[in-house]
């Protein structure tokens, strides 16, 4: 009787605990957004483990179905599975992100082999994939139409290309390898983020020189609000790493905080070096049990290159067009940097921002904190939103009613030119010790349509680093950091004005080389004097940019083309060279990693330094062998934008294709004849090799 009574009193307890948890019911809130400030780490806890369960139950009722396998039955019911899960999740992951600590990342250290093994038990399932292979054996009778054939085709290939027709022995390596593989990717990121926020140092006054009067200012307010009195404390953080970097005159302190910056995650608590060498170890051995002979090899057949092959004749294309112009460029910067200095000068990593940014203000009289002013954060925010409104129509309107997860964020609610609702946008743009560096655009929730056939909204969420306030200044960006305010505005688009049936279809689930069109398309515009006469203005005086300033952004758009163009080439040759390893196993990270950029190197390698333990975007992130899209993308984007200036930068029939079949399609048909279908063509190298300067070349255009 006692056992009795205690069961009971657990499950009682549970239920409560159920009904008191935020994330297994409905929001009843503004345009249901999420209550953050009544949602605890607990609350995920319970929501995920509960949320696994329910996510089972659903696809046991899918294979457990009497019916014979049809499309709505089996595909398009595993495509609604784990609604509750998908909730957590898309609240979870993304404020782990933007706004964490140390329970948080705990629970996701936890969560990690569960998810794994949940989602490693879903491609696994022999009776589920049973279905789906019978529904794709019949595909050609069903009568679908090309979103629905492109949801079948795509579960077909996670299923087939993820280890579904593995057997016995075989299954459960799969297994063990995904889980280990998902706890290591978590270990790698969290120390990225980690050991980040342990570095700082503190200067004096005599410190300072070249420093922007902005930058002393936030040092000093940094360092007494960390109990250092008239002192100055600079982290690296990316806009105060950057600045510094580019403006600082003592060439001991530029090297401190590089060899800071480029050394990170190299050695102690948070050493990555290990932890990389097995993740790329384990992504092959899973590529060789599918079938492959390398990770990259498996992973590209779901992109627009398809093959190796292809990226490293991009890769290499880019490389041969690029590499000359930029030795040019290191030439004639050194020769500058030796005669400003009066003695010759070898260049070092540390050196390119701070000269070039000398040479390029030498060449055209610019400096971008001559142009912060210009830029003032809520003049910003209008010009950017403007140009959604300018070009689709699309209307932001800010709701103070709608909680946020901290006080930094705004939300919005986004409307079309009718008045029809679109989705809830959330700004976050000042750095925090909470937050991992960069920027980025995540979803917590993906527009789709539910069982009932009703449009579910999206919720986006854009998140930067940009130059917080002062006490008496407000926000000013420089025009890097509005490049980098559009690009994630253009993801944030991408999902916003998705007009999908399917969830795994929606917004920017499309191909990875095909997801950054939308981003970059966006950037063109800080170029064009039309677009920035809108709202670049004074933030004292209120007097619109001068059109000089606006033809120094123009003139010096060019101006390092070719250096940054292979300074990403290099990102690219080390991914693919992590993911082609074969059988090979790395020893020495350092030696592989100077070996895998040779070709492509641009300074003389510093030792101690590398760029592998802080890569989370290929080691954490979503772009393991698949950091070359930033460039394949930047193909299309320098081709669509030449599109748009051959009938002008806002016109609407070029604006309503573009949104048509681009930002609208997500992922719903193939991203060529997408892209074929807004341009008439397919896109080839010749407009941004004109945008960079540089000679044009054949098409990249395969056959």
């Amino acid at each position: 009787m006692k056992r009795k009574l205690i069961s009971l009193l657990l499950t009682s307890l549970a239920i409560m605990s159920q009904a008191n948890n935020k994330l297994l019911k409905p929001f009843e809130t503004p345009l249901s957004t999420a209550p953050f400030s009544e949602i605890t780490v607990a609350d995920y806890a319970e929501a995920i483990d509960l949320g696994i369960a329910r996510a089972n139950d659903e696809i046991a009722a899918i294979v457990n179905n009497p019916d014979e396998p049809t499309f709505l039955n089996t595909i398009v019911a595993l495509d609604r599975v784990g609604s509750d899960l998908n909730r957590a999740l898309g609240l979870f992951y993304n404020l782990n992100e933007a706004d964490s600590n140390d329970e948080m990342m705990q629970l996701s250290l936890e969560a990690s082999p569960k998810l794994s093994a949940y989602s490693t038990g879903i491609i696994l399932n022999e009776g589920l994939w049973k279905r789906i292979r019978t529904v794709w054996n019949n595909r050609e009778k069903l009568g679908l139409d090309s979103q629905d054939m492109m949801l079948l085709k795509k579960t077909y290939d996670s299923f087939a290309l993820s280890g579904a027709n593995l057997e016995g022995n075989d299954r459960e390596l799969y297994k063990n390898l995904s889980s280990e593989l998902s706890e290591l990717t978590t270990r790698f990121g969290q120390n990225v983020l980690k050991e980040l926020s342990t570095y700082e140092i503190y200067l004096s006054a005599d410190d300072l020189a070249g420093l922007p009067a902005d930058l002393v200012a936030e040092a000093r307010a940094d360092a007494a609000s960390h109990g250092h009195e008239g002192e100055y404390r600079f982290t690296l953080a990316a806009p105060t790493y950057i600045a510094f970097m580019k403006y600082s005159d003592r060439r001991d302190l530029r090297e401190k905080m590089y060899r800071m910056y480029s050394g990170r995650n190299t050695s102690g608590e948070y050493n990555n070096l290990d932890i990389m060498k097995r993740i790329a170890a384990v992504r092959g051995q899973i590529a060789r049990l599918l079938g492959s002979s390398n990770y990259a090899e498996q992973t590209l057949k779901r992109t627009m290159a398809g093959t190796p092959e292809a990226v490293y004749d991009l890769l290499d294309r880019l490389r041969d067009a690029y590499y000359p112009a930029m030795q040019a460029e290191i030439a004639e910067l050194t020769d500058y940097a030796s005669k400003l200095e009066g003695k010759p000068l070898k260049l070092m990593a540390w050196d390119y921002s701070y000269y070039n940014n000398k040479l390029k203000n030498a060449k055209y009289s610019f400096d971008e904190e001559e142009l912060r002013p210009y830029f003032e954060l809520s003049n910003t925010i209008n010009g950017v939103f403007g140009l959604a409104t300018k070009l689709y129509g699309v209307q932001f309107n800010r709701r103070d009613d709608i909680e946020v997860y901290h006080p930094d964020v705004t939300a919005w609610q986004v409307n079309d030119a009718d008045g029809t609702y679109l989705g809830v946008l959330y700004t976050d743009f000042f750095p925090r010790e909470s937050k991992r560096p960069g920027a980025w655009m995540t979803n917590f929730v993906e527009q789709h349509h539910d069982a009932d056939g009703n449009d579910v909204r999206p919720h986006v969420s854009i998140v930067m680093n940009f130059t917080k306030p002062t006490a008496d200044k407000p926000s000013l960006l420089t025009p890097y950091e509005v490049e980098t305010f559009l690009h994630e505005f253009g993801h944030s688009l991408h999902g916003l004005l998705s007009k999908c049936r399917y969830e795994s279809l929606a917004g920017t689930s499309v191909y990875r080389d095909f997801v950054e069109l939308p981003s970059q398309f966006n950037e063109n515009y800080l170029t064009e004097r039309e677009y920035l006469d809108g709202f670049a203005r004074h933030y004292i005086t209120g007097e619109p940019i001068p059109a000089e300033l606006v033809d120094k952004i123009v003139k010096s758009s060019q101006h390092g083309a070719a250096y940054q163009c292979i300074r990403q080439l290099a990102f690219g040759y080390l991914d693919m060279a992590w993911h082609t390893l074969g059988d090979t196993t790395v020893d020495n990270p350092a030696e592989f990693e100077k070996e895998a950029i040779a070709s492509v190197q641009i300074f003389d390698p510093v030792e101690g330094t590398m760029i592998s333990p802080q890569f989370s975007h290929i080691f954490a992130g979503g772009y393991a062998a698949g950091y070359y899209s930033y460039k394949w993308a930047e193909v299309l984007d320098a081709d669509a934008f030449a599109h748009f200036k051959e009938h002008g930068i806002f016109d609407q029939a070029t604006a309503r294709s573009f949104r048509d079949n681009i930002l609208s399609r997500g992922g719903s048909e193939d991203p060529a004849e997408l892209y074929r279908r807004f341009r008439g063509q397919d896109p080839t190298i010749q407009a941004l090799l004109e945008r960079d300067g540089l000679a044009p070349l054949p098409s990249l255009k395969k056959d």
